[in-house]
């Protein structure tokens, strides 16, 4: 098995970068999400009909933010009191299974935009698959609710696989007297086991991603041999979201190892500059994911657009009201 030097004690210096880093992440995550729910339910207050990818996007700046909460309490609890040769308290294993709980319905939620973009753009020949792209797509309430008691479910088979070593373990404790590495190596396997049911939602990730990328790739050389090597604004525009497809694909596939390696990080291996740099990384990927969304979609951006226009205007006439008194004088 792989090894690392043990890196227990962390400087302050590392700490107060890291718990900085960390403010800085929960805000961009925090406002951008809930700049997407408060732009989705206020459409649903009006009573406005959402539409399939707005429904996704509320789900999804739901979950986001509960995660940026859950990764935040991590990082207060992972600077401030959790030790890495103690073992995990009692408050810090419920955060970790909190977020666990709610990485995975992130995922699923990022998995089922991916598969309706590709539902919506991708070329489909084959008949089955050209019947089950529109249906998918009217069916949107009733996946989400599969996906969320999917994860639950994963979850609860996991509280219960954890409490059942648990009882063994301290059974183990007091007739064997093992030591805490052995504790270390159960919770390493407990922890490994929850995290393994987020491998589904990412391989149809990179499925309906790898779709994308390939079906938009090939209309892109179609339109660039038609237009004789001009780059007109339909070929602009399919590059763009080209690009951005294979930005989302790049933060998804980060968030996916980094939870995945933050788990032998701080069981086996207890290194704690590791385990903060993937923490941190995790925290990254969903601020980044929630602001290549808003610069993807027209809607959000067109929101966005007012709102930066409504301060510029707020600003200019509250500066003419302050030089109105000098112009008197």
């Amino acid at each position: 098995m792989l090894t690392l030097t043990p890196v227990i004690t962390v400087p302050c210096e590392v700490k107060s970068v890291f718990l900085l880093l960390s403010i800085l992440e929960f805000a961009v995550g925090v406002l951008a999400n809930a700049f997407i729910f408060l732009l989705n339910f206020w459409d649903v207050v009006k009573r406005r009909p959402l539409s399939s990818c707005d429904l996704v996007l509320l789900s999804l700046s739901v979950t986001r933010l509960f995660l940026h909460g859950f990764l935040f309490l991590d990082t207060i609890q992972l600077t401030n009191f959790q030790q890495m040769k103690a073992p995990l308290s009692r408050s810090y294993q419920t955060i970790l299974f909190l977020w666990m709980v709610t990485n995975q319905v992130s995922l699923w939620f990022a998995t089922c935009l991916s598969i309706l973009y590709c539902s919506k753009i991708v070329h489909i020949s084959h008949t089955t698959l050209l019947c089950m792209a529109p249906r998918f797509s009217r069916k949107i309430p009733q996946v989400l609710l599969v996906f969320i008691l999917f994860s639950c479910a994963c979850m609860f088979l996991c509280l219960w696989n954890f409490t059942s070593r648990s009882c063994f373990m301290v059974t183990t404790v007091l007739l064997v007297n093992s030591t805490k590495r052995d504790a270390k190596i159960h919770s390493f396997y407990s922890f490994l086991y929850c995290n393994l049911g987020s491998i589904l939602p990412f391989l149809c990730f990179l499925a309906s991603s790898g779709l994308l990328i390939v079906s938009l790739g090939r209309h892109m050389r179609t339109m660039r041999a038609n237009a004789s090597g001009s780059c007109g604004p339909s070929l602009e525009a399919h590059i763009k979201v080209l690009k951005l497809l294979i930005s989302l694909l790049c933060f998804y596939v980060v968030a996916f190892c980094t939870a995945l390696l933050s788990v032998p990080l701080m069981m086996l291996w207890q290194n704690k500059i590791g385990l903060m740099v993937c923490v941190a990384a995790m925290a990254v990927c969903p601020s980044g994911h929630s602001i290549i969304l808003i610069s993807g979609s027209s809607k959000l951006r067109r929101a966005v657009e007012t709102i930066l226009l409504w301060m510029q205007r707020s600003l200019k006439v509250r500066a003419e009201h302050k030089a109105d008194p000098q112009v008197l004088c």
